[in-house]
């Protein structure tokens, strides 16, 4: 396939400006002009003040909750599409919205599903994310999707640390897979936590489920929201005999009573990236930027080059 020598412009929602600069920088561009108006009513309307006509543009914007983050995505790209833009590629670190991937019990939506057709009615033409919480999620689009792994960000930082008697350790048997991924990649064992629910975010039983006595134990999970299983399971390997618990979660939702309950934890040490802003400071806490791996495979799909590597667990 042809590569392409119009270059294409980068843009960003409110909520996901300051990644969408560091992206803009390290794809070697400025961040394109948009301006945001606001009615009294909290009604808002983007508009690009530049011409889009005929160019690839990317729309960088995480969708956590609250609903204004997808809703100005939405707007962005549906003016894009009537601005004529050639292609519109949703850059979305974070694809909020994701839990929602089936139905667990009855009468409830399937809000990722819902989430995608949404994207492709307003404009998308490819989607970029990272680290979804249902590999599957992809099936419910139409349009190509560029599922991103964390891990090329999280595996050398791991390895810098250089840990003794490493054990990767998933928070719950839905993460099992990834946790396996990380381990055969770090040549390490691997343990799995039982967790029962009580409701949402709140549990009432968690067992463990192999050996931590004098480990240096690293848990991996997609996504952090309240800390409640982090912080549960770091407490449970502590009393186990292991030596040190860390935490690696691509995305830092850390909502409600979080940020007490990681200061609070035997946690060393949670490592995220900055696909969603974090709204303070800790020091327990250490941020990985996801920029550079967002702008070389902007570059490679601006270019028609394959990305498979960024593929690869």
């Amino acid at each position: 396939m042809a590569k392409t020598n119009l270059q294409p412009k980068i843009f960003a929602c409110t909520n996901s400006k300051v990644l969408g600069e560091r992206i803009a920088k390290a794809f070697g561009e400025d961040l394109g002009n948009v301006i945001t108006s606001t009615y009294s009513d909290g009604e808002f309307q983007p508009s690009y003040e530049e011409s889009i006509r005929g160019t690839r543009i990317f729309v960088i914007a995480s969708t956590n909750p609250g609903p204004e983050n997808l809703m100005e995505l939405l707007l962005m790209l549906d003016a894009a599409k009537r601005a004529s833009a050639r292609h519109i590629t949703a850059v979305i670190p974070y694809f909020g919205w994701a839990r929602q991937d089936r139905k667990d019990k009855p009468r409830v939506p399937i809000a990722a599903k819902l989430v995608a057709k949404m994207l492709e009615t307003a404009g998308a033409t490819r989607i970029i994310t990272m680290d979804l919480h249902a590999d599957q999620i992809q099936g419910f689009f139409e349009k190509p999707v560029d599922h991103l792994f964390a891990s090329t960000i999280f595996l050398p930082y791991l390895k810098s640390l250089n840990l003794d008697n490493l054990t990767i350790a998933s928070p719950d048997m839905g993460g099992s897979k990834r946790a396996y991924a990380y381990s055969k990649a770090l040549e390490s064992d691997v343990v799995i936590c039982y967790k029962q629910r009580a409701k949402a975010n709140v549990i009432s039983h968690m067992e463990l489920i192999g050996d931590v006595t004098g480990k240096n134990v690293v848990l991996v999970d997609d996504m952090v929201d309240t800390a409640g299983t982090l912080t549960k399971a770091a407490d449970l390997m502590i009393e186990r005999g292991a030596k040190s618990v860390r935490a690696i979660c691509t995305h830092p939702i850390l909502s409600g009573s979080a940020y007490q309950r990681l200061e609070d934890s035997k946690l060393e040490e949670l490592i995220v990236t900055d696909s969603i802003p974090t709204s303070q400071e800790s020091s327990k806490i250490r941020v990985l930027s996801c920029a550079d791996l967002f702008a070389d495979v902007m570059h490679k799909v601006h270019q028609n080059e394959s990305i498979s590597s960024k593929f690869v667990m």
